[in-house]
């Protein structure tokens, strides 16, 4: 299977990336559904980690035509973006939107999963800087 997920290192702090991919998402004509805080969901439980959250991004208009295509792929949405602190660095990771066309082949979905794909690389790289 081909890699699926594209991670970049950033400088900033993960409260700071996270309002980047925030602000940058919007920029970007997609939405922020959702952030979790995963580490503190966790501390919560009584398990300790360093910072991690997820961001659920979504475009309206790309969700509706995956959807219309095959509605067992909301099983891949919203789209992620992670941000979290590993080995004293602030990492921006997500999962390429490419690969929902190798889980659903012969759907069309392949010139649709680039674009979107385009949009989240461009939202993570914006966002590290």
């Amino acid at each position: 299977m081909r890699d699926f997920t594209y991670s970049v290192v950033t400088p900033k702090s993960v409260d700071e990336a996270v309002a980047a991919v925030e602000q940058n998402t919007v920029a970007n004509g997609f939405r922020v559904l959702h952030t979790h805080d995963v580490a503190a969901t966790l501390a919560e439980k009584g398990f300790q980690r360093e910072p991690l959250k997820i961001i659920e991004i979504c475009n309206a208009r790309y969700a509706h035509e995956v959807l219309q295509r095959d509605v067992s792929t909301a099983l891949m949405l919203p789209c992620p973006i992670v941000v979290y602190r590993e080995g004293g660095q602030t990492h921006i990771s997500t999962m390429l939107p490419s690969v929902i066309s190798d889980f659903y082949p012969g759907k069309g979905l392949e010139p649709l999963a680039d674009l979107v794909q385009k949009v989240v690389l461009a939202i993570v790289d914006a966002s590290a800087r």
